[in-house]
């Protein structure tokens, strides 16, 4: 009886052992960090690799280090001109000062999205609806910026946030589909208008040209004869220029005037 006794306490006092032995210590990934916290206080980071806790006495808490992706909820945005739209986005960030990621904050993730959604609502209000569309690029920083600035009291790194999509009402996108139409009418008017002003330059240039040599306008009349009398037209109409029949009326005047006694 007293052997067997003995051989429970052993089999006790290994389990005992083994249990401290266990929670005494800590692997942590190369990823990883452990916050190490001694009766209560904070004391250091510790890892990768293999961490000896004090059982008992010392108590750490991981960290991941990784780039976290963090999808933000659809968001109601009202634009600065008054354009209410809704809008989604991703960010990414990564923890970099474990210390302040555990004691600064209470869930540094749940923390960061809300921050996220009031940040996206706050800098989009800022701006216009057409440079929601077409700004994306600037405003992605603007929104980068302004949520590193926050989560830097964290030990929170924002390397990046992207605008997923930005939905529009119905009357919305019939009204910029109009404006859309506008606007090409309106260019194709510019270039019609601009077209004519270069026709116009080049015909007054050859025109002047043609005015410093008769003998051009004459050809290039032969030459629209020319052109006229190719096409199968049962009656052709075309002025005669009054510079071939002149010295002809001059002839015929003359005659009649030496006719008169």
């Amino acid at each position: 009886m007293t052997w067997e006794s003995g051989s429970i306490g052993i089999f006790m006092l290994v389990l005992v052992i083994a249990v401290l032995i266990s929670s005494a210590i800590r692997i942590f990934r190369e990823y990883e960090r452990g916050v190490v916290f001694t009766l209560g206080r904070f004391w250091r980071v510790k890892g990768p690799g293999l961490v000896i806790l004090i059982p008992g006495i010392q108590q750490a808490v991981r960290v991941d280090l990784r780039t976290v992706v963090l999808e933000v909820p659809t968001q109601d945005v009202i634009s600065r001109d008054n354009v209410s739209v809704k809008v989604s986005a991703v960010v990414y960030f990564r923890v970099v000062d474990p210390e302040k990621a555990i004691i600064q904050v209470v869930d540094f993730l749940n923390a960061t999205s809300q921050l996220a959604q009031t940040m996206l609502r706050s800098v989009l209000g800022k701006h216009l609806l057409d440079e929601m569309l077409s700004e994306r690029e600037r405003l992605n920083l603007d929104i980068q910026q302004a949520l590193d600035a926050q989560t830097d009291t964290w030990g929170i790194k924002v390397s990046n946030v992207e605008i997923k999509q930005v939905d529009l009402t119905e009357s919305m996108i019939r009204a910029i589909a109009r404006q859309a139409e506008a606007e090409r009418e309106r260019r194709a008017k510019v270039i019609h208008a601009e077209g004519e002003l270069q026709a116009s330059e080049k015909l007054f240039q050859a025109a002047a040209i043609l005015a410093q040599e008769p003998q051009a306008i004459l050809l290039r009349y032969l030459e629209t004869l020319t052109v006229i009398g190719a096409d199968k037209n049962t009656t052709v109409v075309f002025p005669l220029p009054m510079d071939m029949i002149s010295p002809f009326l001059k002839k015929v005047k003359q005659d009649s005037d030496k006719a008169v006694p």
